[in-house]
């Protein structure tokens, strides 16, 4: 048996959906999704649309984390549909480029609006990000409970205003002589690739919803507490994600929202004056800490089971004996994500590694379908209208990660190297191994 504590209840476990999903994007740059539809009925509709989808990707990741309550979440998946090879490659990916380098990014975002109190040069901004990555690691070395607990607590904050923004929204906006200015900009209306392109924003926007699955064994009743905390918090954030750009649309004229790269600070000037950039500035902040608490907790998980598999050396898969963590997961993940801050760009880190983890999205959910088809497949719960609601989550998954390559096939490219360099390496391990891989030989309790 594992010596992970359950540590996690059905609160957390929500904040942990809702707080990895909200980070600085909805309050900083919905613009991308503005410009393609052009109207206010278009934008909404796009991101119920986003949320509808990253609600169909939840739930298939709900029926498989009740069938494998196991640490890794998605690694798990891809291994017992599909292969130890394609899990590696999940895990391979996620710790050089797809999981670290998110981890950097956000640790980037916090910094920059930080700097708002604070100046701070490219040095300083830099080592203020690797400390915010430093001291979530720390958190959480010492303890799951602890780690999960600012999380929550982040969490719960950052609702709470978005909550304040939108009643303070329509309540002062309706002090304002006009509404929905521009409720739709001229010309003819969004072709399918612009309604595509909004789409893939908006699902962006939703990215991190499946990472609550990584911490199975480190929660109460997994079987039963992981598909509510997805349900519900996508619900959550996808009624806030509306609401929210309900008020920048009620407030601001539609071009403005267009041409806006911190929308939600031009919302609350518009209301209350020029003053509240700083209240916006401080809400990014703690918008962002939240989420990447949530994001430094999760990831070793995967790295952890993968060792435990024999798909990595055997010293990431122990656990300490004191705080009860996968502590030198822990600290692996904290070296190489401060390393990535030092050596590369907010852009070039985005851009290289937003759109790989959709690939594999879309094999989890062809997973969900083969493995229906198998016999001891007993998931505590099961999604609706199999094999639909997969195969059109996948095909999404597929579309959204072609757009990103469309856009970026340089970085784009060399993201998928990176991923495809651990088929080699997973063929030399498994070679050097005599002990093949383990997978999954004993399943902690559900309850």
């Amino acid at each position: 048996m594992s010596d992970l504590r359950r540590s996690i209840g059905p609160v957390r476990a929500t904040a942990m959906v809702v707080g990895t999903i909200i980070g600085a994007s909805i309050f900083v740059q919905p613009s991308v999704i503005t410009g393609e539809m052009r109207s206010v009925a278009g934008v909404v509709l796009v991101w119920a649309l986003a949320g509808a989808l990253t609600l169909a990707g939840a739930l298939i990741c709900a029926e498989l984390a009740s069938a494998f309550p196991l640490s890794g979440g998605v690694y798990v998946f891809l291994r017992e549909a599909y292969s130890p090879a394609l899990g590696f490659l999940w895990g391979w990916g996620m710790f050089w480029s797809m999981h670290s380098g998110i981890i950097a990014a956000i640790a980037m975002v916090f910094s920059r609006y930080v700097a708002y109190f604070v100046p701070l040069g490219d040095t300083g901004l830099k080592a203020v990000a690797i400390g915010a990555v430093l001291l979530l690691s720390a958190v959480n070395y010492v303890g799951v409970a602890f780690g999960s607990a600012v999380q929550a607590a982040f969490t719960i904050g950052k609702v709470l205003a978005v909550a304040v923004i939108v009643v303070a929204g329509f309540w002062l906006g309706g002090r304002l002589p006009q509404h929905f200015v521009g409720a739709s900009v001229a010309g003819a209306g969004p072709g399918w690739s612009a309604v595509a392109a909004a789409v893939a924003a908006g699902l962006f926007a939703f990215g991190g919803w499946h990472m609550v699955t990584y911490t199975a064994e480190e929660t109460r009743e997994p079987r039963r507490t992981i598909p509510r905390a997805l349900l519900v918090g996508t619900l959550i954030v996808t009624v806030a994600y509306v609401a929210l750009n309900a008020v920048y649309l009620y407030v601001l004229p539609l071009d403005r929202v267009i041409a806006s790269n911190r929308v939600a600070a031009e919302a609350a000037a518009a209301l209350v004056g020029q003053g509240s950039g700083v209240a916006i500035a401080a809400l990014v902040v703690a918008s962002t800490f939240g989420a990447l608490a949530g994001i430094v907790l999760t990831g070793p998980r995967v790295y952890f089971s993968m060792a435990r598999d024999g798909l990595l050396f055997r010293w990431l898969g122990t656990v300490h004996p004191r705080f009860g963590t996968p502590h030198r997961a822990v600290v692996l993940q904290a070296l190489w994500s401060s390393a990535l801050v030092a050596l590369w760009s907010y852009r070039a880190l985005f851009t290289q590694v937003v759109y790989t983890e959709w690939i594999f999205f879309a094999a989890v959910a062809v997973g969900l379908v083969l493995l229906r088809r198998r016999a001891g497949y007993t998931p505590a719960y099961r999604v609706p209208s199999v094999p639909v609601v997969p195969l059109v989550f996948a095909a999404t998954a597929l579309v959204v990660a072609a757009s990103q390559v469309a856009a970026n096939p340089r970085t784009s490219a060399f993201g998928l190297a990176v991923v495809l360099m651990g088929l080699p390496v997973y063929a030399i391990w498994v070679r050097r191994h005599s002990d093949s891989p383990r997978r999954g030989e004993e399943e902690p309790d559900g309850g």
